[in-house]
């Protein structure tokens, strides 16, 4: 099984930077074709990402409802294949960002704690991690060299706020760097002012140092 993609190339076609873009649970590519206006960057390509599974129309990360843990593990293994593919593509893991919402987010978690390369940064919206514990037993040694960007609603009902900044800080205790903000929003992105968030992490992720 592989991913099905669709290719967006920056305005700047010898650039090397790649977003690898994730949508959430029932959405699909199609979803975020907004986002490299939005985000208003000459340098960065995009890759937007389908996931595996149907899910009425649109598709899934893993299953839901019943336990996420095989679909979680099953979906990790195609975005490392992909990412080990963009790699042999030309596009280099430490130039590669990870952006993901819900579902998209969670994938991005885990891509990022267990991924053996240092990507350029991991931004993750409105997810939540089902076994925290046990993704911090399977990280790799670059987990703890990742930097994220966890962004999360406060009036979110899907998600419980409460329940997902307590997680950020279980990583934030185990050694991982992490920016979290949080937003007067429900289960969505918060616009023009989130996205702001979101183009400086990546502006900055992209002049720190190597």
């Amino acid at each position: 099984m592989t991913l099905a993609t669709d290719f967006v190339q920056a305005a700047e076609p010898d650039s090397r930077w790649l977003m690898v873009v994730l949508h959430g649970l029932g959405d699909s590519m199609e979803g975020y074709r907004w986002l490299p206006e939005e985000m208003g960057l000459p340098w960065l390509n995009y890759l937007l990402v389908n996931a595996p599974d149907p899910y009425f129309t649109g598709y899934s990360w893993f299953d839901f409802p019943g336990d996420p843990m095989p679909g979680v593990r099953r979906s990790y293994q195609l975005l490392s294949q992909l990412l080990d593919d963009q790699r042999q593509a030309g596009f280099p893991t430490h130039q590669t960002f990870m952006f993901g919402f819900s579902q998209g987010c969670l994938m991005t978690w885990v891509t990022g704690v267990k991924y053996p390369h240092r990507l350029a940064g991991c931004i993750g919206i409105s997810g939540f991690l089902p076994d925290p514990e046990a993704l911090l037993r399977e990280r790799s040694s670059m987990a703890q060299h990742q930097h994220f960007l966890i962004t999360h609603g406060t009036m979110d009902p899907l998600l419980p706020f409460a329940a997902a900044k307590a997680q950020v800080q279980k990583m934030q205790a185990a050694g991982l760097q992490i920016e979290w903000h949080e937003f007067d929003k429900p289960h969505t992105i918060a616009g023009s002012l989130e996205m702001a968030v979101i183009r400086r992490f990546v502006q900055r992720r992209r002049t720190a140092p190597s």
